[in-house]
């Protein structure tokens, strides 16, 4: 469906004052060329000038049957006959010519002239460009400037190169122009054109008509089939002269098939799949200088047969107006590939429009009114000409180019229109017998002639009107000869009534001029600008808004605008990026104009999302998701959409879906914008009369900070009244009360639910308790007044909440520690979180860290509280979890070890430092704290008190080094060695009984015999020794200088032990 809109996309018309009839004609380089009567003459006018003046006129050296301009090295290349022989030449510094008595200079392909090309190449050149089959068709590449010839089953490619004048010496140092050079005249006294052939395809059986050039990309049209393929270059040593790419050519059946009439089926074949038609490739590589390998894939094959049985004859499917038409985006130079290529072609009612990068897709059929002659692609719009009328329909090029340089395009950031949506028409302009058209920039050239028929047409006709009743005559007897009579079967005798054998004389075949023509003109029809467009489309759009605001060719035409102004813009970057790279002095013109426009145009780009933000907040429930996108592209504030979508009073509409939607988008992201308490208010009232149930979410917004409290309990309350009571709403509503300094009644509700439901209540809306990145982990979040009030009141049920929210992936653990800080209570209740996720995690990174950071918070407990001042003042803070709490509930906190008892302090220190103690003592106990992590903070304690002996005692113990702990516990606190003993030397450890600790004692005691600890432990260290050990290992334990009196109990132990066993 194509929708038809009645826009003027064109403004002024002007006729070029060329003297005799054209014959053919092109558009480049900001002039018009123009072949007149007689082909051996082109003619070069301004079109950038008012009148189109004449810049030069130069003589060919055939009669010209072709002429195409590229603009990158600003040449001509025709196609030209003489004495009976086609010929391909190529008019380089064509320009010169404006000057009196201006030099021409002839030369073969690769041959560069010596006289004054040496001078500075001030001077026309006709390139000669020698081919060994007959040139049919000619394509320039817009991106590279090299030059594609289409011939009987060949496509010849050639490289554009530009020769500097020291390379004349040394070829070899050749570069390529399209891609290293700028494409200025200004710059020729430096350097020259010129071609080399880099390499051929033959295409057997394919008999090219029209051909296109882009990026590496090769379009090849025939009458009813179009073929396009990619040419890529691999550098490899190994370089075959001749290669297949697909499977062998099948036999030329053309000649056998003569008689016959083929009907091709219709076919369509994208990417991979296009390598199943029957067209196979052969690449011969003939470049003397680029070793790379050609490689040639598939991307699209097109092929329509023609329906006779409706009327149409061989001419009306035939193809014309092949394109390849290349997009660069915002964020490319020149230099590299562009973004997007679109692939055009026509049938004479219906054209199409396919995507070639980023997989092949057809992206518009073009049903036209009546038969189209002529087609040509722009960024901005498709122009055509039919015989009476130019006209215009849009494109979607622009789509597919924001959605390969926007990767947010399609998300809640930012939407464009979609690239499947309907084209539409703009605009009909009347002429009288056009014939042709071309098209540069703004610029659209038609020719028009009056409908004159010449004697020899005449007799032509009257041939093939003799033809068709002798094809006729012949038809209707062999319909009877088998017992048909083709006059009793309607289908039959309108088949009859089409030309069928003689479907080659129906063929059009090119006019001459005619000698008794009675008049033609060249007309320059120029297009208006984007923004210009634009606007017109916005004010015809508001007939469909004051009729219906859903309408959906309000949307469709709001779409249309969007993409005009995304063309628009995306052309004014590429011509920004040329401009710098030193391009053309036209691109630095167009640059100038379109830059000068640019802030119109992001302004007019700004309204134009709001218009379609609006559309959709009102459209259907399928699309208003669309509404958030373009409301945030428009740079609209909240309040400002409210206004646009605030429902008139005598209207049957209330809010509109999208709107809704992007409400709820808004009032969900964590923002420092608050809204005021009017805002704030009617925000409520919406979703009170709209949705209902999300006021919970609303309230909860860090948007909302200002809104009426007792107003908003008020429409809480009879929701609860509505719906009944649930916890997130108890919740909000305590939150009211306590914006209110309501604390008895906020008690009240808080205490109507138990704490894990609480807890529960606050996972289904953390934002009651926090504002900020809500899991986002970049994002630092803020307590809410409630956080607040809990951190006073329910300290609990604040660190469950945050446990909780921290396992649903509803925070990170800096976040909880950032607000934490905020509250002040980095040293309480951090801490007891910390506790608390140690028992609930079970990630060991978060538990390494967990552990990491409880130890050095009880260190530095240990270490500020061990004054005598600090002894006897009460704690700031009690922890809500005690060190046996935790050693019961939590098993990375291990029990105390027995031997511990006799180095703790009772009385001589504070709860606070003895909690801190026993917590760290219970970590180092555990099997989970590495005692590396650790070690730092323990080697800034001083073990001069017990407290602080223990803990480095725990760590050379977990360490392994019994040896000198059994020295050290000996040293400092002698009564606790037999505990340290038998809980550590056991098992592999046993043999220090008697190898390390029975000599230590032995050697005390004999220094000092009265000391009664150490007696006592000597006595219950031989016990165990005659325990483990046999009667005559026991006897050399024995000191030499020992009382044997004292040591001979133990001995017959040993012995009776020794016999029982």
């Amino acid at each position: 469906m194509v929708h038809v809109y009645n826009c003027h996309p064109y403004a002024s018309q002007q006729i070029v004052q060329v003297e005799q009839e054209p014959v053919l004609f092109c558009c480049g380089g900001r002039a018009l060329f123009v072949v007149t009567t007689g082909g051996c003459k082109v003619e070069a006018y301004n079109l950038e000038q008012e009148g189109c003046p004449l810049i030069c006129r130069f003589a060919t050296m055939g009669t010209v049957r072709s002429i195409l301009h590229s603009d990158i090295g600003d040449y001509l290349v025709t196609v030209e006959e003489k004495n009976s022989a086609t010929y391909l030449r190529a008019y380089t510094n064509w320009r010169y010519q404006a000057e009196e008595k201006a030099r021409v200079g002839v030369r073969l392909l690769g041959h560069l002239l010596r006289g004054s090309s040496q001078r500075g190449g001030a001077q026309m050149e006709i390139i000669e460009i020698p081919l060994s089959d007959h040139p049919v068709a000619v394509a320039c590449c817009s991106v590279t400037g090299d030059l594609l010839v289409g011939c009987d089953k060949t496509l010849v490619l050639f490289t554009l190169r530009r020769q500097n004048v020291q390379n004349l010496q040394h070829p070899s140092n050749t570069q390529q122009s399209s891609s290293q050079c700028p494409d200025k005249t200004s710059n020729q006294n430096c350097s020259f054109l010129d071609f080399e052939r880099s390499v051929i395809l033959h295409l057997p059986g394919t008999n090219p008509k029209q051909v296109a050039l882009c990026a590496g990309y090769v379009a090849v049209q025939t009458d009813l089939e179009v073929l396009v393929l990619k040419l890529d270059t691999k550098y490899e040593l190994n370089n075959l002269e001749l290669e297949e790419s697909s499977e062998a050519p099948k036999k030329d059946q053309s000649e056998d098939q003569a008689d016959f009439l083929l009907l091709p089926r219709h076919q369509e074949l994208l990417g991979e799949r296009a390598k199943d038609c029957d067209i196979p490739i052969i690449i011969e590589k003939t470049g003397l200088e680029d070793r790379g390998q050609n490689t040639v894939s598939y991307v699209l094959f097109r092929r329509f047969s023609p329906d006779y049985f409706q009327g149409c004859s061989v001419e009306e499917t035939r193809l014309h107006s092949l394109k390849l038409q290349p997009l660069f985006t915002s964020s490319q130079s020149p230099v590299e590939e562009p973004t997007c290529v679109f692939c055009f072609f026509s049938l004479p009612t219906t054209g199409y429009l396919y995507s070639l990068k980023g997989g092949v897709e057809l992206l518009s059929t073009y049903q036209y009114p009546e038969k189209v002659l002529e087609a040509v692609l722009t960024d901005y719009l498709l122009h055509v000409i039919t015989k009476s009328a130019l006209q215009c329909f849009t494109v979607r090029c622009a789509a597919v180019a924001a959605r390969f340089e926007d990767p947010y395009i399609d998300t809640t950031m930012r939407a464009c229109p979609p690239c499947s949506l309907e084209v539409c028409a703009l605009r009909m302009q009347l002429f009288i017998g056009l014939r042709s058209m071309c098209v540069y920039d703004r610029h659209i050239v038609l020719f028009s002639t009056a409908d004159t028929e010449t004697p020899e047409e005449t007799e032509r006709s009257l041939h093939r009107r003799g033809l068709m009743l002798k094809e006729h005559t012949m038809l209707t007897g062999i319909f009877l000869a088998v017992g048909i009579d083709p006059t009793t079967t309607p289908a039959l005798e309108s088949l009859l009534s089409r030309p069928f054998l003689s479907r080659k004389l129906t063929m059009s075949v090119p006019k001459e001029t005619s000698a008794v023509g009675h008049g033609w003109n060249l007309y320059v029809v120029d297009t208006v600008p984007p923004l210009t467009l634009y606007q017109e489309m916005v004010d015809y759009s508001q007939h469909y808004a004051q009729n219906n605001q859903r309408s959906e060719s309000l949307w469709h035409l709001l779409s249309e605008a969007h993409l005009l102004l995304r063309a628009a813009l995306i052309q004014s970057s590429q011509l920004q990026c040329r401009s710098r790279s030193g391009s053309a002095d036209s691109y630095l013109e167009k640059q100038v104009t379109v830059q000068t426009h640019r802030p119109e145009m992001e302004e007019a780009f700004r309204e134009n999302c709001a218009q379609l933000g609006d559309c959709f907040s009102r459209g259907s429930q399928s699309y208003c998701h669309q509404a958030l996108p373009y409301y945030r592209m428009s740079g609209l504030s909240v309040i400002d959409v409210m206004a646009r979508n605030r429902p008139v009073p005598s209207s049957p509409h209330s809010y509109g879906p999208g709107f809704l939607f992007y409400l709820k988008h808004y009032l969900l992201e964590e923002t420092d914008l608050h809204l005021s308490q009017e805002a704030a208010d009617e925000v409520i009232d919406i979703f009170s009369q709209s949705e209902p149930l999300q006021l919970i979410s609303v309230c909860a917004s860090s948007t909302m900070t200002n809104v009426n409290p007792a107003r908003t309990l008020r429409i809480l309350q009879q929701l609860e009244d509505s719906v009944g009571v649930s916890v997130a709403l108890t919740i909000t509503m305590a939150t009211m009360l306590l914006r209110l300094d309501d604390l008895p009644l906020y008690t009240q509700l808080m205490e109507r639910h138990a704490e894990m439901m609480l807890v529960y209540g606050f996972i289904e809306e953390p934002r009651l308790l926090l504002h900020g990145g809500i899991g986002d982990q970049h994002m630092n979040i803020c307590p809410t007044v409630l956080t607040q009030q809990m951190a006073k009141s329910q300290p609990g049920l604040l660190v469950a909440t945050m446990v909780a929210l921290h396992e649903n992936s509803k925070v990170q653990l800096e976040q909880v520690d950032h607000m934490f800080q905020v509250l002040g209570c980095e040293n309480s209740l951090q801490v007891d979180f910390w506790e608390a996720m140690l028992m609930a995690s079970s990630h060991e990174a978060v538990i390494q860290e967990l552990l990491f950071r409880l130890s050095s918070v009880y260190i530095d407990r240990l270490v500020h509280t061990s004054t005598d001042k600090q002894l006897h003042e009460p704690p700031a803070h009690r922890s809500l979890k005690s060190a046996d709490d935790l050693i019961n509930s939590c098993s990375h906190y291990g029990a105390l070890y027995p031997w511990l008892t006799v180095l703790n302090p009772l009385h001589s220190t504070s709860f606070q430092h003895l909690e801190a103690l026993h917590k760290m003592q219970s970590l180092l106990c555990g099997p989970s704290l590495s005692v590396a992590a650790v070690a730092p903070f323990l080697e800034s304690l001083s073990d001069k008190q017990l407290w602080g002996f223990s803990l480095h005692l725990l760590c050379a113990t977990r360490r392994g080094h019994y040896n000198c702990s059994i020295e050290d516990l000996l040293d400092r606190c002698p009564q606790a060695i037999i505990a340290y003993a038998n809980h550590h030397l056991q098992d592999q450890y046993m043999d220090l009984w008697w190898q390390k600790l029975l000599p230590e004692l032995c050697n005390r005691t004999r220094i000092a015999t009265d000391d009664s600890i150490l007696l006592a432990a000597l006595k219950e260290t031989l016990i165990v020794v005659a325990m483990e050990t046999s009667p005559a290992h026991f006897l050399e334990l024995i000191p030499d200088d020992g009382t044997a009196s004292y040591f001979l109990p133990h001995l017959l132990t040993c012995t009776q032990r020794h016999l029982l066993a």
